[in-house]
């Protein structure tokens, strides 16, 4: 049984990214292990050290939400958590490997606006360092006990389809209908060929699995927004993405993956490029 790890620093965003996770949780019979990270103040710091103080108080909070969150998890499940101390998303990654994970879920950012909050700042960390899937979730999200519809952007890199075992695992769990969205940003049809060549083998291969799949295009200069509206007008529940890709004709790289984290109203799955990846 692989666990899903939650980084929980108690805002809003990341107590609805754990209340997420239970919906996950069920489906994939998982665990859930959650993480609270004490950042390294400097030794030359002017104030007091505060760690013991602040790691009493986690795990009081903990202790409360896991007592709330006992009730909503499926029975032979558990809901544990680890207090560490170090950089954040270093610390996240190091759990998801020790505990193989499965995946990890973070909030997409912070609101409370105070420092002890650390979401904000490091979402996109854990996202670009994570060995493991991450799911970015808003603190606005209207939780639903499904995943109806995935979207899946498929752009002209090599590395676009290896997010697609994962998405069928999921799309098979929660039997939903996966959306293959080809995206070009030139009209160009030699250069729209790349990303339909790939699109097509993505549906053979949705096809192979037996998942429910819709096919679409979309061509702009401003593919974020153009994904973002896609997803929003379709009623998407999760948009799936790679996390880096090495040719010129991808669509999210690098602070394209961030503004999509961070104006997506919708849960993002995103996933690092495996060298060796076969279908």
């Amino acid at each position: 049984m692989q666990p899903i790890i939650v980084a929980i620093d108690f805002s809003n965003t990341s107590i609805r990214a754990l209340e997420y996770s239970i919906t996950l949780a069920n489906k994939m019979k998982s665990d859930i292990i959650l993480i609270w990270v004490d950042k390294i103040s400097s030794q030359e710091s002017l104030y007091p050290d505060t760690s013991n103080h602040n790691r009493n108080e986690a795990k009081k909070r903990f202790d409360e939400l896991i007592g709330q969150c006992n009730k909503k998890i499926s029975r032979g499940l558990t809901i544990d958590y680890k207090l560490k101390k170090g950089k954040i998303y270093h610390e996240v990654d190091n759990l998801a490997r020790q505990s193989n994970a499965e995946l990890i879920i973070t909030g997409a950012h912070g609101i409370s606006g105070f420092e002890e909050f650390w979401i904000g700042s490091n979402a996109f960390k854990i996202v670009m360092s994570a060995s493991r899937p991450v799911i970015t979730v808003r603190h606005d999200l209207k939780i639903k006990k499904d995943i109806e519809k995935i979207l899946v952007p498929i752009d002209g890199s090599a590395e676009t389809m290896q997010k697609l075992p994962f998405v069928v695992k999921l799309a098979k769990l929660f039997k939903s209908e996966v959306h293959v969205v080809t995206t070009h940003n030139s009209h160009l049809k030699s250069i729209q060929r790349i990303a339909e060549k790939y699109a097509q083998a993505s549906t053979n291969y949705l096809h192979e699995q037996e998942v429910k799949l819709v096919e679409d295009s979309i061509v702009s200069n401003d593919l974020t927004k153009a994904v973002l509206g896609y997803a929003t007008n379709v009623g998407v529940d999760l948009i799936a993405i790679m996390t880096e890709q090495e040719t010129p004709v991808n669509i999210l790289l690098g602070p394209q993956v961030q503004q999509l984290i961070n104006q997506s109203p919708i849960p993002v799955l995103s996933i690092h490029p495996q060298e060796h990846f076969h279908l």
